[in-house]
């Protein structure tokens, strides 16, 4: 595969998807190039009942788990001379999971305050693939408006609403489901991906 993949964590609740989409790209042969916003640090923190401090270190550990085959690069959010800051950096797409507010907005608005924000226009710009995985509900005015806006500049809005016609018995299923969607959106095919194949002949009758 040529050229990296970028993912961005943002102050969004959605621990569960962001580690599954990892878990997932770390399974293929590419490099990973991962941004986590300094809320992202603490949401993270706190959905994973972990020290921010440690936060680092498990992303650290995911890279040596037996079987990974990609490389994973991570930066700091505020490292705005790292590489990804750039156009002329090969990367194929980025996926920011889960997308905070605030971030849709700068994305929206081509607001650059952090390497995240940077990076994913820099997406934009250059014509990749960016996914937003947007978590919030309900929904005001002002985030549609945004999501529009991301929209038709290029971004891909994919809320975190995984489907259930796959009959999910556990959260990691959830999780799998969506980070699934999240690699279609990338251009990354897998095989092992909950999709919908029609319903059985038995099943109409009951729905």
């Amino acid at each position: 595969m040529n050229g990296g993949i970028i993912v961005g964590i943002t102050g969004a609740s959605g621990t569960g998807y962001a580690l599954k989409l990892l878990e997932m790209l770390l399974d293929l042969p590419l490099s990973v190039h991962l941004i986590v916003s300094e809320m992202g640090t603490k949401v993270l923190a706190h959905e994973l009942k972990i020290a921010p401090g440690k936060v680092r270190g498990l992303f650290e550990k995911m890279r040596t788990v037996k079987g990974v085959r990609a490389e994973l690069a991570i930066h700091d959010p505020n490292d705005m001379f790292a590489p990804v800051a750039s156009g002329s950096f090969p990367v194929r797409a980025m996926a920011i999971c889960p997308c905070s507010m605030k971030t849709l907005a700068a994305v929206a608005g081509g607001y650059t305050s952090n390497l995240l924000e940077r990076a994913a226009d820099v997406t934009l710009k250059e014509r990749r693939p960016l996914v937003l995985v947007v978590r919030e509900t309900p929904l005001s005015g002002v985030h549609l408006a945004n999501m529009l806006k991301a929209h038709q500049a290029g971004a891909v809005i994919m809320p975190a609403s995984p489907g259930f016609y796959h009959r999910p018995r556990t959260i990691r299923d959830l999780t799998t489901f969506m980070a699934g969607r999240v690699l279609d959106q990338l251009g990354i095919e897998r095989p092992d991906i909950p999709r919908w194949g029609g319903l059985p002949g038995g099943d109409q009758d009951e729905l």
